[in-house]
């Protein structure tokens, strides 16, 4: 009888280094409110965002892809011919094909690498991020590039305040590749499919969310999935460091950081804020988050980081990582 090879992958996975890039153009609340109903101390109280940055013309998907992957692959110590594999998580693209995956490792310079696009949105990153961990642990990849990309303001009604204050532009990325000892744990993953038509892109093809359903479910539901990605890694509350979770709204990161303290978190356990100066990238948010915490000093490599991305009506994965 015939019988087929398998391929031998790394006993465990890690981040080998991480990047991020956004728009230059600031957008402050004060600028929204000369366009629409609503002023800063509103969008303060409600979002918790100060300001955010957005896209110009020039700014695509595949441009910020390109610039945090690159960055991504020189804080490994790697060049592009390192990188075997790219995968681009985005809900934002323009046209389906061809993929940004493929037009990213060309332009980056990672030849004939595999790629492919994602899209679980706000969730993306973790996903991806999961199945690179998996790949070079099956044998299918050696390293990994890793990207959260989003143009959101191609997809979001600048009229509507229910979303044109939230969603923003930007790109994170990390390379994923072989360890000795796990970098990476199991992803605790999901969707929740009775709230599919909380976060839609109806045919006008601007994104309408249902905020509230959606902060409701987040408040309540988000700890227990991140508690089971602590207790799939083996670890405890306690043993967190650094909670990073998707840059949704300020209320609900608090929530979600005050239902894990009461479950033993630690009160020193530092909880990432990026979306008070970056708004809501879906994808990107938590890369790009993790890159920010790092260049302020607020991560330090060996943390262990609890991620958790939710969204895309509504799909949710999380896992913890040991920051690069």
């Amino acid at each position: 009888m015939t019988q087929l090879r398998l391929s031998q992958g790394a006993a465990a996975t890690r981040i080998l280094g991480i990047g991020s890039t956004q728009p230059e153009r600031v957008v402050t609340n004060d600028e929204l409110s000369e366009h629409m109903d609503t002023n800063d101390q509103w969008i303060r109280e409600r979002v918790g965002i100060a300001e955010r940055r957005f896209a110009g013309p020039e700014d695509t998907v595949v441009s910020m892809a390109v610039e945090a992957g690159s960055k991504a692959i020189a804080a490994s110590g790697l060049v592009p011919a390192d990188v075997d594999t790219v995968l681009v998580a985005n809900c934002t693209t323009t046209v389906p094909i061809p993929n940004a995956a493929a037009q990213v490792a060309e332009l980056i310079g990672v030849k004939a690498a595999g790629g492919f696009d994602l899209n679980a949105a706000c969730a993306g990153f973790c996903y991806a991020l999961a199945s690179a961990s998996d790949m070079v642990r099956a044998g299918s990849a050696t390293r990994v590039l890793v990207i959260g990309s989003e143009k959101l303001t191609d997809v979001v009604d600048p009229a509507d305040r229910s979303t044109a204050i939230i969603f923003a532009d930007g790109a994170g990325a990390a390379v994923v590749g072989p360890s000795d000892e796990p970098g990476i744990g199991p992803v605790a993953w999901g969707t929740a499919g009775d709230l599919v038509e909380t976060i839609t892109m109806p045919d006008d093809k601007y994104i309408f969310q249902e905020g509230q359903a959606v902060f409701r479910w987040a408040t309540t539901k988000i700890a227990p999935i991140a508690l089971r990605a602590l207790e799939l890694a083996g670890l405890e509350p306690s043993d967190v460091d650094v909670l990073i979770p998707h840059q949704a709204n300020l209320r609900i990161v608090e929530a979600i950081a005050k239902k894990l303290r009461q479950k033993g978190a630690r009160e020193d356990m530092v909880v990432a804020d990026d979306i008070v100066t970056s708004g809501n990238t879906s994808s990107a948010s938590i890369p790009m988050a993790m890159d920010h915490m790092r260049a302020a000093g607020r991560v330090h490599s060996g943390d262990v980081a609890l991620l958790i991305g939710f969204g895309a009506g509504l799909s949710y994965a999380g896992q913890v990582v040991i920051c690069p």
